[in-house]
């Protein structure tokens, strides 16, 4: 099973991936970072995709689950829960930013960022990829 640093390093040879990191979304302190950074700088971007990733997750809208005719909201989260979100895509006019939610026995508390150029890369295949990454990921 791989660590952080074998995570994105595999998540490095999808085609188009222009940087990567595993963030802890509940401090927004980046774990390890490859690759480039859209605005230059690691530390900033880990900060504000913790932002989107956080808002998302703390949605109560986006924990509502079809169960049959009605929805219904669910109870408190427990703490230590996974998030209901399993990933958030934001597209731009030159690249895609992946957050993929990692579960972990702890606290569920990380996501990987991927961000991956328009022109070159697979969305679909990067999301399905990123998911098995995921699910690999060792956090020591």
């Amino acid at each position: 099973m791989p660590g952080i640093d074998e995570c994105l390093l595999e998540v490095m040879r999808l085609p188009g991936a222009r940087g990567a990191a595993v963030v802890d979304w509940t401090s927004g302190l980046a774990l390890g970072t490859i690759g480039e950074s859209p605005n230059g700088d690691h530390e900033a971007t880990a900060a504000e995709t913790a932002e989107v990733a956080r808002m998302a997750a703390e949605q109560p809208a986006f924990a509502l689950e079809a169960t049959g005719p009605s929805t219904a909201l669910p109870e408190k989260a427990v703490a230590g829960a996974p998030p209901p979100v399993e990933d958030v895509i934001v597209t731009t006019r030159a690249g895609y930013h992946i957050l993929r939610f990692v579960e972990t026995a702890f606290d569920s508390s990380v996501f990987v960022h991927l961000w991956l150029d328009r022109a070159e890369g697979n969305l679909a295949l990067a999301r399905i990829r990123l998911g098995e990454t995921a699910e690999r990921l060792v956090l020591a």
